[in-house]
Parts: C-alpha cells; structure tokens; sequence
C-alpha cells in the first residue's frame, strides 16, 4: 500500500481494487471541483498509510474505466472493499469524512 494516491489505467485497474480497501477518485483535468479533490485525497492517502489505497482515474484518457459504475458526474469517488463497492460519494468530500469512512470500512454498506 502507499501514501501517495495511485493513478489507475486499464492495465492496473482490476489488480488494485480487487484486494483490500480501495477509494478510487474519477475525475477530470478541467473539473475545478475536481482539482479541489486532489490535494484532499492527497491528505487523506498520508492519514491513512497503509490501512486502504487511495487512488484515481481521469475519465478523460479512460472513459471504458468510469462506464462500467455509471459515473456521471465528476468528482465521483467509489469505495471498494475487495472488488465490491461499498460507498459512493458524489462531489467533493472532506478530508474527515474519507478518513472515516476508509478506517471504518467495517461499518459500511
């Protein structure tokens, strides 16, 4: 696992969210509420180290990525929990609450 967040493309994409517990960022580059996520995912993937995977993916480059999860709006973040989505959170959320969230993964769903 890692404290910095993972950039997701086709070829790694099923290995990272298969194990463990993974929140994985779709995004954009012209999405300005999207560029507010950023630093926070940044933030929340030190906080947490090695307990979950923060991760994202630019539906720009990978739109095959987002399809599959019906990602309409951007940021959209999806919380998996070996493989399963657990959380869905549209918009851009705070540090706290992703923080909670992924060290109590337990509790969700």
């Amino acid at each position: 696992m890692s404290t910095t967040v993972t950039e997701l493309t086709p070829s790694n994409f099923s290995e990272n969210i298969t194990t463990g517990t993974v929140l994985v960022d779709f995004w954009a580059p012209w999405c300005m509420p999207c560029l507010m996520q950023i630093p926070i995912l940044e933030s929340v993937a030190k906080r947490i180290g090695d307990n979950a995977v923060v991760a994202k993916i630019n539906v720009e480059d990978f739109p095959e990525l987002a399809e599959p999860f019906a990602i309409n709006g951007i940021p959209t973040l999806l919380l998996f929990k070996e493989g399963e989505i657990i959380e869905r959170f549209s918009g851009v959320q705070t540090e706290d609450i992703l923080v909670d969230t992924l060290l109590n993964t337990d509790s969700v769903k």
